[in-house]
């Protein structure tokens, strides 16, 4: 199947990152917003995590933006077995330091909460993973998993909404939350 490359018209506003979804990048106007948060939202098996790798996977491919996906569900060897049937190569997207995949396992039953806390050891990793290949693009996936895991979402929500905003300005990254709750973080 050919790719047909899109003349998007340039209009004034805030810059895009094309998502290589032909309709999907018509219908908003040449992509996603960039170097701001993006929210996807929707019930289980509606193809959140399929867009966010599409997102990384055509960004890094064709249009040379690098991109960290942090899972907080899936391993980086089960993300793989299920792009690979869209002809996706994670592992050789990762060798060629186009892509860097990141499980963090977060479970709850290991977890104890003791006085206040932030996301601060969560983000120097992800920025971390972005320096280590210059990424453009960032997926976490999904904030709801890692909310789920501490009663106190109120101190989450800011730290993920400060911090966001930080790493989107240095890396001038676009960054996509699948799957979130809306009221999660601003979009």
């Amino acid at each position: 199947m050919s790719i047909r490359k899109l003349k998007l018209a340039s209009k004034p506003g805030i810059a895009k990152s094309p998502t290589g979804v032909i309709g999907l990048d018509q219908i908003t106007q040449g992509g996603l917003p960039k170097g701001r948060p993006t929210l996807l939202c929707g019930g289980a098996g509606c193809g959140k995590t399929v867009l966010a790798m599409e997102f990384l996977v055509r960004g890094a491919t064709q249009f040379h933006e690098p991109g960290v996906f942090m899972a907080f569900e899936e391993t980086d060897k089960e993300l793989s077995a299920n792009v690979a049937s869209m002809g996706f190569d994670l592992p050789a997207l990762c060798a060629r330091k186009k892509l860097l995949v990141d499980h963090v396992r977060v479970e709850r039953s290991e977890i104890e909460e003791t006085g206040e806390y932030d996301l601060e050891g969560l983000f120097i990793r992800l920025e971390s993973a972005i320096n280590a290949v210059g990424a453009k693009r960032v997926v976490l996936d999904t904030i709801e998993s890692l909310f789920s895991s501490f009663s106190n979402t109120n101190i989450l929500r800011l730290s993920c909404a400060q911090n966001q905003g930080d790493l989107c300005n240095a890396s001038r990254a676009s960054l996509l939350h699948p799957p979130a709750l809306s009221a999660v973080l601003p979009s």
